[in-house]
């Protein structure tokens, strides 16, 4: 549970982390997309009024060129005017004949004059026209570059716009994937500590159970162990009255048969006790020097039996619904048998 918990603090401590730089970036790209959007607005009335300059720059070129035309046409006509009022003027002159004038002269010069006055006319407009004209072809040259320039920094611009806007989706979707990460990271770990949680649970009841079984087997033992005991003395007991009375028979001469009769006559009175259901049995051995053996011993659901070959029998019966038996069938044969 503590890694657990260490864990889903550290999904905690990178969700804060992650969803605070993940705001500040977002909040950084809103910043410059504001700022983007007023340069451009600026920009707009820059264009806007550069656009409105240059078409009242062009509005005044369409004037000037009308009132070259119409200059130079009204010099023309002037010019064609005085020409013909030259060429069509009679003029009457008395003649002196003392005196010699020179008419053709005199109209030479004064056409002279009118046309000098024409050509200079001429040369003065045409040079303010071309004055004008190249000053208004250099104004509008540069609206133009000014135009092309604002024209390129819009379309950067736009482009910026644009870009700030996948970035912008692409943080939102960074955000909304990261949110989705840390909903399922959060989900498995609940899930995790659930799981964690309900093994410990297990194991818990496992480890219980143990432990009550290796109580139960340790009593069972104990008691093992005490009817183990008990039996050792009782194996002592009966090996010492066997030795005893080995020497006692020796002298007697006991026959098999007898002994056989005797064995058979304790069995069935172990047989019957029980059958009878008694916690207590005694048997009694006849022996032909009118030696007897009588043994009890009370156990819990238990039993025990042994015989040798020396013409003994003993018998015992236990305590809590079970009996043991000890019987002796040859001089060379010992068995001993126990029932759980």
């Amino acid at each position: 549970s503590d890694c657990v918990g260490s864990v889903k603090g550290l999904a905690e401590v990178q969700k804060d982390y992650v969803h605070g730089d993940t705001c500040i970036q977002y909040e950084d790209e809103i910043h410059k997309h504001t700022a983007a959007e007023n340069e451009f607005v600026v920009l707009k009335k820059d264009v806007d009024a550069a656009y409105m300059n240059k078409v009242e720059l062009g509005a005044k070129v369409d004037a000037l060129t009308d009132e070259i035309n119409f200059l130079r046409a009204l010099y023309e006509a002037e010019l064609a005017q005085m020409q013909s009022q030259i060429s069509e003027t009679s003029v009457v002159l008395s003649m002196d004949n003392n005196r010699n004038l020179d008419l053709d002269g005199i109209i030479a010069e004064v056409k002279a004059q009118y046309e000098d006055i024409a050509n200079r006319s001429r040369a003065e407009a045409e040079s303010w026209y071309q004055s004008k004209y190249e000053e208004l072809q250099l104004t509008a040259n540069r609206h133009g570059d000014d135009l092309r320039n604002t024209k390129v920094e819009i379309t950067e611009i736009n482009r910026m716009i644009h870009r700030l806007h996948s970035e912008i989706d692409s943080v939102k979707k960074q955000c909304a994937s990261l949110q989705t990460a840390i909903a399922d990271a959060e989900q498995r770990g609940e899930l995790a500590l659930k799981d964690a949680q309900v093994k410990l649970a297990e194991l818990e009841d496992a480890l219980q159970k143990a432990k009550q079984d290796m109580a139960h087997q340790l009593r069972e033992y104990q008691e093992l162990m005490n009817v183990k005991l008990a039996l050792d003395i009782e194996i002592a007991t009966y090996r010492k009255l066997l030795e005893g009375e080995e020497g006692r028979w020796a002298h007697h001469k006991v026959e098999i048969s007898e002994v056989i009769f005797s064995i058979s006559t304790v069995l069935r009175a172990v047989v019957s006790s029980s059958v009878r259901g008694s916690y207590g049995s005694g048997t009694a051995l006849g022996l032909g020097t009118g030696a007897s053996l009588g043994s009890g011993l009370s156990v819990g659901e238990s039993g025990f039996g042994t015989s040798s070959g020396r013409d003994l029998v003993g018998g015992y019966s236990s305590g809590a619904g079970s009996s043991s038996s000890m019987k002796i069938v040859s001089k060379t044969m010992t068995k001993r048998s126990f029932r759980n």
